[in-house]
């Protein structure tokens, strides 16, 4: 994956006055990493900490996006991977404090990473209960019992500073088909239990 970085724009972090201002600006980048254009909010931030125009904020952002996109892609934390991703000419203090910011944070950029990735809705929560459906008529009386599954799923967040709603959805399920859908649930566990040991 090569780097889309402007290794000068991120010259200007050096103008910040505390490592806290570097790791605002870092983790303002990563959550805007993927897109192509960045709120006024978020260029107006950088902007007023490190005083500069609307241009330059947004070649820090881009850049430094950029760079701790491609950190999380490769996922080596080990301080010599990290440092060999910038040009042998870049700043060795400003190198150094990105590098010390990346390893303090891969982990948290990374489940960030994986938590909005495009996949499925997630199942959030479930509970269940047993209902007997009782009919009759003048010959005979029925009654049938059944699982009502009450499940809680959340799609994926579509904007950043938004949690989506958790939306529950009801199933009802006879003996037989709740049968059916427990083996294919057991069939289910044993190949991921197979497919975690390799």
């Amino acid at each position: 994956m090569a780097i889309q970085c402007d290794f000068d724009a991120l010259s200007v972090l050096l103008q910040a006055s505390s490592k806290d201002v570097v790791l605002r600006i870092c983790n303002e980048s990563f959550i805007n990493r993927d897109k192509q254009q960045y709120s006024e909010s978020v260029l107006a931030s950088v902007g007023d900490v490190l005083s500069l125009d609307t241009n330059k904020s947004r070649q820090l952002v881009r850049s430094l996006g950029a760079l701790l996109k491609t950190a999380v892609f490769h996922g080596d934390s080990n301080p010599s991977s990290l440092q060999s991703l910038f040009p042998s000419n870049f700043h060795k203090n400003l190198r150094d404090l990105l590098v010390k910011t990346m390893m303090e944070n891969m982990n948290n950029w990374r489940n960030s990473a994986l938590n909005n990735q495009v996949s499925l809705p997630r199942l959030v929560d479930f509970d269940w209960r047993v209902d007997i459906k009782t009919s009759s008529d003048t010959i005979t009386r029925m009654s049938v019992p059944t699982c009502v599954l009450q499940m809680k799923v959340q799609e994926n967040a579509t904007e950043v500073d938004k949690t989506p709603e958790v939306e529950h959805v009801n199933v009802e399920l006879s003996k037989e088909t709740l049968d059916t859908m427990l083996d294919g649930l057991s069939k289910i566990r044993d190949q991921l239990s197979s497919v975690a040991k390799r």
